[in-house]
């Protein structure tokens, strides 16, 4: 399966408000460390499961109410990840998979692929945090699920507000465990 990276940016600090600065690339490259350590990247929010595995454990919106959970909905016996979205005039509750690069999703999913939409806690129905635009030219915005009771950008869910388009991102402790883990699938 090959060794494992662990990518670190040691002392990163970020706002927890306003849009985070152009995503096109996050990687502190001076700060970079190749640990090996694979299971260092763990906690109490994300889980790695056969090394490669990443599954979200914890997950809140802008105002700290737990997301995971929150209904039956499981993927692979892993409890679901719940948001409220709204297309148009309509809104329902999407309970996405929590493992990362899994599209599983389950309630309210007849939506037209590009549609925009609107990201919302279910619980305080506060819409999602602006996190920046998807610079891959489709218009996406990345919203926030944060990945700690800390709400902290360092450590988050970056999910697109276009229906359809499947480009989420995992950061943790300001590391992008997405390449990560794509790089050792």
């Amino acid at each position: 399966m090959g060794s494992k990276v662990e990518y670190t940016r040691r002392g990163a600090r970020c706002p927890n408000s306003g849009i985070l600065p152009a995503m096109s690339d996050p990687v502190d490259r001076k700060g970079l460390t190749i640990t090996g350590r694979h299971r260092a990247v763990t906690g109490p929010h994300i889980q790695v499961e056969n090394d490669v595995l990443v599954i979200v454990t914890q997950a809140f919106g802008p105002r700290g109410d737990n997301l995971v959970g929150i209904s039956d909905v499981t993927f692979d016996g892993h409890p679901a990840v719940t948001i409220g979205v709204r297309a148009g005039d309509r809104e329902g509750l999407v309970h996405v998979s929590p493992i990362h690069g899994d599209a599983r999703k389950r309630g309210f999913t007849d939506i037209a692929a590009g549609t925009r939409c609107e990201l919302f806690c279910p619980v305080s129905r506060a819409p999602l945090d602006l996190v920046g635009e998807v610079e891959d030219g489709s218009g996406a915005r990345y919203f926030a699920i944060y990945l700690t009771p800390h709400l902290s950008r360092g450590s988050m869910v970056m999910i697109s507000d276009l229906w359809g388009h499947y480009h989420s991102r995992i950061v943790d402790d300001f590391e992008l465990i997405s390449a990560w883990a794509r790089a050792h699938e």
